[in-house]
């Protein structure tokens, strides 16, 4: 067995349990007010990843995935209506799903998230925020925070430069009345009944009992407050948190001080860009959900895209050319994880990406060895007749793949969900029944080309790269120019300029339609 280069993640639980030792608990988690994309799930991946490579050098983790279901609606993000407006403020728990089908707001985005990360193997035990606060769980944070109120007041005035008044409480009240959190200010506080008087600016005055969920700290003391509560050891959490006098820094300093706990070993991940248009953002409409992702890529490819790079890397995600660049990358990862391609030296290098790429148990031998670009052409001839498609694997050359007859089925799936929704016009394509008429205008000279080429093809079995190579060489001896030769072939059997790599193309459909057409197209 070739020793294994370690992964960013085996690398960083080995400094984790240098500090924190072999009994950690790592935190994830994020504010479901939208729909939760592949930006977000660089977070929850890498937690899985630490957890498993914990696991792996001995330690016990308890891995938790904390919803933030107790914060307010920002504001009316573009994916809601106009009347949104008056839940703004409100607990995105306690407001209605846009949609009808969840029991509120907040579940209407959390779980398809949560099904969604099962499907790529991460097994977590998923905490709401707005349950923790009405059991009581965050009584005693509470307690200390009012208890500590002008020692927060500094340190939230000296190290994230606020300039917060004295009578400043770090609490967000719930008012009874309009159901708002956001509107309320605190006026006296009672620690020993756990009860907090406030005013709202609907007008109404009331009493909220904390213990009960009836109000809740603001991020930044709410944050280090989990930590005690959970025993967090270990947690990734994105740069915009790790900005000198940001979160963390303030964090940091109120567990220690305020609640006697050591902050959580910090790891800071970088944003995942779509490309062309920025950071993900759900509240900036710039999201693909991580259902999506699933719908055109394996589980495996999902967590290779973005485990295969270290966290500090941003990563800049393309669902149209990307895709292809992104499964053939894998694909040849895996022939060197099998030996079927590559140096020893490769292997060692990267085996551990294949390795915590995989959903669950590391296969015992390779997938189908069929490359997406002909599965993309595949997907397109076959249009669904399993009979067809196997009798195009068997012509292209791939018909020992044919035991493993439904894995190829399920990766055609994926296939025909990224050519309808995410493909480039010239990847598409359909055979057409009858002769097109542009064929009317080739030359004399480009026609004669066609014949010979349905005549050579008529000849002999050919494989993809030896007729793709043979094309090109014909095309010379005829002084036609390689792009034009391609065209017209394209032409002949699309009626477009452009389409898959010909020689691959050709022999996937049957030889008497592609010999006929030809002579059709060279008369």
């Amino acid at each position: 067995m070739v020793e294994k280069i370690p992964h960013w993640s085996d690398l960083t639980a080995q400094e984790i349990i240098k500090i924190k030792g072999k009994k950690n608990v790592v935190a994830t988690g994020i504010t479901p007010s939208g729909p939760i994309h592949l930006g977000n799930l660089r977070e929850i991946l890498t937690g899985d990843a630490i957890a498993r490579a914990l696991r792996e050098q001995g330690s016990e983790v308890r891995f938790i995935y904390i919803a933030d279901s107790f914060d307010p609606l920002r504001k009316v993000y573009p994916f809601l209506p106009a009347s949104y407006e008056e839940h703004v403020g409100k607990p995105i728990s306690e407001i209605p799903d846009p949609e009808g089908c969840h029991e509120n707001y907040s579940e209407h985005f959390l779980n398809p998230f949560l099904e969604a990360i099962k499907e790529l193997g991460i097994e977590v035990e998923v905490i709401k925020i707005h349950e923790a606060y009405k059991e009581g769980v965050y009584t005693p944070i509470i307690d200390a925070t009012l208890e500590n109120n002008e020692k927060i007041t500094k340190i939230l005035n000296e190290i994230a430069g606020r300039n917060l008044e004295k009578d400043f409480v770090p609490l967000l009240s719930k008012c009874e009345k309009c159901g708002k959190l956001t509107t309320t200010k605190i006026i006296s506080f009672d620690i020993k009944k756990h009860q907090v008087e406030y005013v709202c600016k609907c007008g109404h005055r009331g009493v909220a009992d904390y213990s009960k969920g009836e109000a809740k700290l603001p991020w930044r003391l709410d944050w280090p407050g989990r930590w005690k509560i959970f025993g967090v050891t270990v947690e990734p959490f994105g740069k915009d948190h790790a900005t000198t006098g940001g979160s963390y820094d303030t964090g940091r300093v109120i567990a220690e001080e305020i609640l006697g706990y050591p902050p959580p070993y910090p790891f800071i991940y970088e944003w995942i860009y779509l490309k062309g248009k920025g950071a993900m953002s759900s509240s900036k409409g710039i999201t693909i959900s991580i259902n999506e992702i699933l719908k055109i890529l394996p589980p495996s490819l999902v967590r290779y895209l973005i485990l295969r790079y270290k966290p500090d890397k941003h990563i800049d995600f393309d669902p149209v050319n990307g895709y292809i660049l992104l499964s053939e990358d894998y694909e040849r990862l895996e022939r060197i994880y099998y030996g079927l391609e590559g140096t020893p030296e490769e292997r060692r290098e990267l085996a551990r990406v294949f390795e915590i790429s995989q959903v669950k148990d590391i296969p015992k031998e390779p997938g189908p060895q069929v490359p997406l670009r002909h599965l993309i052409t595949l997907a397109q001839i076959s249009l669904g007749d399993e009979e067809i498609l196997k009798e195009m694997l068997e012509r292209s050359g791939y018909g020992k793949e044919l035991d493993k007859f439904p894995e190829i089925l399920n990766r055609i799936n994926y296939v025909k969900n990224w050519l309808e929704n995410y493909a480039p016009s010239y990847l598409k394509f359909k055979v057409q029944e009858k002769l097109p008429e542009i064929t009317k205008t080739f030359s004399p000279k480009e026609k004669e080309f066609l014949r010979t080429l349905g005549e050579k093809i008529k000849e002999k079995t050919w494989e993809g790269e030896e007729l793709q190579t043979y094309i090109y060489q014909l095309s010379q001896e005829f002084d036609i120019p390689g792009k034009r030769a391609f065209q017209l072939i394209y032409f002949s059997f699309l009626n477009q300029d452009s389409g898959p790599r010909a020689g691959y193309f050709l022999i996937s459909l049957p030889k008497d339609f592609v010999v006929k057409r030809l002579e059709e197209a060279g008369s």
